[in-house]
């Protein structure tokens, strides 16, 4: 399927021309800005996921402070408070979007790449284990964050910041020579750089996710196989442990 056939046939009503009146979905949609938003920031701030973006945590493997996964919480506030400002315009909640937004920027490195965890406690594990770890799940939404911001506020700084990660990664991921033929464990981004690619313009984004998406699961070698003998691990022990833990796997081994 050439990529071109992947652009949309229809346009999509924009969210801020739906208003929502009703007795079941409006009061919930009150709860989530009024409540919802204000609380899952303040979790943020007390669990050190936003201060991880100032890049001071101690050096810890695995981090205290960081899971691997970390950022993404973040980016999903982000996402859905930036919504909110586009509906229900709030200086306040304005203002914590743009510090959490200026905060995610400061931490990107010269290179595009933006990953708080594999910065401070394992640089030297960067792309070494897209089938477990989740750098390309959490560029996903760091991504959409950025669309959504781009969206409420018109200020294209975490845009253009996102943009350079996508960069980042489609240097070094997809079929042609010098790159390596790598897609994430967990799927997120390839919907993000499709939103990424409609907020931009940038027909590569596209192609990009189209890669992703067609790579998955492809055999002869598996890409996850290769990169487990890479990191010194042997992939068959990895595969043992999964069946282990299917059900009826013994069963069908013996089988």
């Amino acid at each position: 399927m050439p990529t071109q056939s992947a652009k949309r046939q229809l346009t999509p009503v924009p969210f801020t021309q739906v208003t929502l009146d009703d007795p079941f979905w409006a009061p919930r949609q009150e709860t989530n800005r009024a409540v919802s938003i204000p609380h899952m920031h303040q979790m943020l701030v007390d669990t050190g996921r936003i201060a991880a973006f100032d890049l001071n945590f101690e050096r810890k493997v695995p981090s205290r402070i960081v899971e691997i996964f970390g950022d993404s919480d973040p980016a999903k506030w982000l996402e859905a408070a930036s919504y909110s400002l586009i509906t229900h315009p709030d200086p306040e909640l304005a203002a914590l979007v743009d510090a959490v937004a200026d905060k995610i920027i400061a931490a990107q490195q010269p290179d595009g790449y933006l990953n708080t965890h594999f910065t401070v406690t394992q640089p030297e594990m960067r792309w070494k284990n897209l089938r477990d770890w989740h750098e390309m799940y959490c560029a996903g939404h760091l991504m959409e964050a950025a669309v959504a911001h781009f969206e409420a506020t018109g200020n294209p700084k975490l845009l253009n910041a996102l943009a350079r990660y996508a960069d980042h990664i489609d240097e070094r991921f997809g079929p042609n020579p010098g790159q390596r033929r790598g897609y994430g464990g967990h799927p997120e981004i390839e919907l993000a750089l499709v939103r990424l690619y409609h907020a931009t313009g940038e027909e590569r984004y596209l192609a990009l996710s189209k890669y992703l998406v067609e790579e998955r699961g492809q055999p002869d070698p598996h890409y996850y196989d290769l990169e487990a003998v890479e990191r010194g691990e042997d992939p068959k022990n990895f595969w043992a442990k999964k069946l282990r833990v299917l059900p009826g796997a013994r069963r069908s081994a013996k089988a």
